[in-house]
């Protein structure tokens, strides 16, 4: 049975709080492995206590996302002791998303702090030697900017740049996550154009559900629909590479 990481999901959420473990035990039977990923610190302690269940296949990333800057500090001493764990692989969701109008702040502040914050969490995963596990929404020239003269590491994840992004975050070393977006997103030339050794598989559960999953609520076990229409536009199984880019870049 092929194995599989979803590098990017959120069964630490309270969507899943009546069922995540029969649904992590149902990835788990499968041969898929997780990464649960921290939005604010409260889910962010949430998906390390989830992962320290669990003697394999189930991880966690830290981090506070960039819409919740306005709701919350990043406390980087309080991430810090969460970071101790062996179960955190990644420093994350973080980097900057200017979609949204902020609801307290000005514009201007409002993409200060996202910096701000977004910058803090680099030190952090630079000092923990972590990778980084980053959102983009219409940021991606701020993103770039940010990141070229930094030595951190890690993955766009739900990638919706154009071959120019693609291009300049290859160039920086970074993987590429695409996930259920690409059913509602034409990103056909872009997947072609991501070298199979920089590509990774994701979720983003329970978001991005795929049209053709047996139910509206994503999981993880979305990701062998995705990893399919992701190696049939590639023209190539790239299944068992996606699988060896993960355990590479988080050090599983």
């Amino acid at each position: 049975m092929e194995k599989f990481i979803d590098t990017h999901a959120h069964l630490n959420f309270d969507d899943f709080k009546k069922d995540r473990f029969e649904i992590i035990e149902e990835c788990l039977l499968n041969q898929i492995s997780m990464i649960n990923v921290g939005t604010v610190f409260f889910d962010s302690k949430a998906a390390v206590e989830i992962a320290e269940k669990y003697d394999r296949g189930v991880y966690a990333s830290i981090g506070l996302h960039p819409l919740y800057v306005e709701e919350e500090d990043f406390n980087i001493d309080e991430f810090k002791e969460l970071a101790k764990s062996k179960k955190v692989i990644a420093i994350g969701e973080t980097g900057l998303d200017y979609f949204y109008n902020p609801k307290t702040l000005s514009k201007e502040e409002y993409i200060k702090k996202q910096k701000d914050v977004f910058l803090k969490q680099i030190d952090l995963a630079e000092e923990s030697n972590l990778p980084l596990i980053i959102h983009s929404r219409n940021a991606f020239d701020d993103l770039y900017e940010i990141l070229k003269d930094k030595r951190v590491k890690g993955v766009i994840h739900c990638f919706t740049g154009d071959l120019k992004d693609l291009e300049r975050f290859l160039n920086l070393g970074f993987y590429i996550g695409f996930n259920g977006i690409i059913f509602k997103t034409n990103l056909d030339e872009v997947i072609k154009n991501t070298p199979a050794d920089r590509i990774l598989f994701e979720t983003d559960s329970p978001f991005l559900t795929p049209s053709e999953f047996y139910t509206k609520r994503n999981n993880p076990m979305s990701l062998k629909i995705i990893s399919e229409k992701i190696s049939k536009i590639k023209g190539e199984d790239i299944l068992s590479k996606a699988y060896e880019n993960s355990l590479k870049l988080f050090n599983i």
